[in-house]
């Protein structure tokens, strides 16, 4: 049975899991959690995207994240790609190191958002890595303490974790302290590692008593949420995919090239090649977000269309969703 594509988008709240392959070690000692944690930062504080938790575990991270300029896996890739060509020179290893794709789990805000900070934060706990509650403020390889204020990490969205407890930044971090306090008799929560029609109905009696009465409720792998929320997602996902298909019928790609042209005011034939003039730059980026987000080309097509390289095309389509916005520019409805 084929994958699955992943389900992402702006502001989306994702539950990212990574293992190492065949449950081995990702993380030996301090250097190597202190490595991967400036990479992890580095690439959130690039693409604004949001960390509302994490946990690093020996053969194992937990990432709470929220969606930002940049498609979450375009983050993951580069940071699961950098940081296994680290350790295998470290540690002379040669292979991969995690265990095929990493798991993302697009999760419904309400009610699950405080519950999976709570999850990923008592990881350590649970797994022995501190010994005691009290202690796991000081622990230095998951986010609890940070949002505690005992350690400082720049890249942690703090704020809108403690917004969830009040508007007093003492009173939200003593509520907050007492909730996850609450979790650690709740055991080890594994409904949160995984979404499926079992989440979705609200554990397996219910799957059965649905099965009694031969009603339907829709359930997907790859979000963790009510029924409702599942197929709310699933239409919208339904619905650009035709979009995709569509725009892919009507137009040709040079089309779009001379359209984000149209926009910037350029010659359609400055575009090619690697002119960095400031206007032509920007149709550049504008064409290559329009021919792989909304026309759905691969980044080697696009790359060999406007004759830069496929890390220029990642790097312009980011840069065109800006164009886009500030432009207010669409290419069809």
């Amino acid at each position: 049975m084929p994958r699955q594509p992943r389900l992402d988008y702006t502001g989306a709240l994702q539950h990212i899991i990574s293992r190492g392959v065949g449950r081995c070690r990702i993380f030996d000692d301090s250097r190597d959690r202190k490595q991967f944690l400036e990479w992890l930062g580095g690439l959130l504080k690039k693409s604004d995207t949001g960390c509302l938790a994490w946990s690093l575990m020996p053969n194992h991270f937990h990432l709470l994240l929220r969606t930002g300029r940049w498609p979450l896996k375009t983050v993951m890739q580069r940071l699961l790609t950098r940081y296994s060509v680290y350790y295998n020179h470290r540690h002379r290893r040669v292979g991969h190191l995690f265990q095929n794709r990493y798991k993302s789990i697009l999760c419904e805000e309400d009610p699950y958002l405080l519950e999976l900070v709570r999850y990923i934060h008592l990881n350590p706990l649970r797994a022995g890595e501190v010994q005691a509650y009290n202690d796991l403020a000081r622990h230095p390889w998951c986010g609890h303490g940070v949002v505690l204020a005992m350690r400082k990490v720049d890249w942690q969205s703090t704020d809108e974790v403690l917004g969830e407890f009040g508007s007093r930044r003492s009173e939200a971090r003593k509520a907050y302290n007492e909730f996850v306090k609450e979790g650690v008799g709740k055991g080890r929560r594994g409904e949160f590692s995984g979404g499926g029609l079992i989440r979705s109905a609200g554990g397996v009696e219910e799957v059965v008593k649905l099965a009694r009465r031969r009603e339907r409720m829709q359930g997907d792998e790859r979000i963790l949420g009510s029924g409702e929320y599942v197929a709310e997602v699933l239409r919208e996902v339904e619905h650009r995919d035709r979009r995709k298909a569509g725009l892919k019928e009507r137009l040709d790609p040079r089309k779009v090239v001379k359209r984000a042209c149209e926009v910037m005011g350029v010659e359609e034939r400055a575009l090619y090649g690697g002119r960095r003039l400031k206007a032509v730059s920007a149709a550049r980026s504008l064409a290559a977000k329009w021919l792989v987000e909304d026309l759905g080309m691969t980044v080697t097509a696009v790359g060999s269309m406007l004759k830069v390289t496929p890390a220029a095309v990642i790097y312009a389509v980011r840069k065109g969703k800006e164009v886009e916005e500030g432009k207010h520019a669409k290419l069809s409805n």
